[in-house]
């Protein structure tokens, strides 16, 4: 396998490992889904589990998440979220049926345009390569999650002391590393290039 590929497996791999156990730890401290399971039981019910907040409610069906956690108060909590939609909710009030089958369509569209663009680098572009195995995995576990359950668990709330208009919307670590890709795609493309040298006209001689 070249180096490249590896590079880009590594770090598809560590993102999605890295986004699913904190979608797991989300779903067992958050919500009260897993609360009297053990082992393998826990994992099933992390996998099959679903509708925790019950929104839409559910006849019969209780809210199975719980308060958040304040892990630094008035600016950062930990709270278990269910997104259908994509960045910000975009799109979840669509059908059920045609909302599944649009983000699975756009998400392998966009993993093959991602995987396409990747290939297409050089060796040079280390920082581009980077970004992009981040965008990838990020990509990759949020789209193992809308195949799983049809929707996206989120997690993490920043938020400037609850003043309306000042919270960023509930995210996760796959985000976080789809972001932080596209955040170094832009440094990268910010970099001065290196000029070709350009051949001096006959009988003139650089300047000193």
């Amino acid at each position: 396998m070249k180096a490249s590929f590896r590079l880009l497996l590594v770090v598809v791999l560590a993102v999605l490992a890295a986004d699913q156990v904190t979608k797991y730890l989300a779903v067992s401290r958050l919500t009260e889904a897993l609360d009297g399971r053990s082992g393998l039981s826990r994992v099933s019910g992390f996998l099959s589990e679903q509708n925790l907040d019950n929104d839409p409610p559910v006849e019969g069906v209780f809210r199975k998440n719980t308060r958040p956690y304040r892990f630094i108060e008035d600016y950062w909590h930990f709270r278990y979220v269910e997104n259908p939609g994509a960045a910000w909710g975009m799109f979840s009030n669509l059908p059920e049926t045609a909302r599944k089958a649009f983000f699975h369509v756009v998400s392998l569209v966009a993993l093959g345009f991602i995987l396409t663009l990747y290939r297409k680098t050089e060796p040079s572009q280390k920082m581009v390569r980077v970004a992009l195995a981040l965008i990838t995995g990020g990509a990759l576990g949020n789209f193992v999650d809308r195949l799983i359950r049809g929707y996206v668990i989120d997690f993490i709330d920043w938020h400037w002391r609850n003043q309306p208009g000042m919270r960023w919307p509930t995210f996760n670590v796959a985000d976080a590393a789809i972001c932080v890709g596209v955040a170094l795609m832009l440094l990268d493309s910010l970099r001065p290039e290196a000029s070709a040298a350009q051949p001096l006209p006959q009988g003139t001689s650089p300047q000193p």
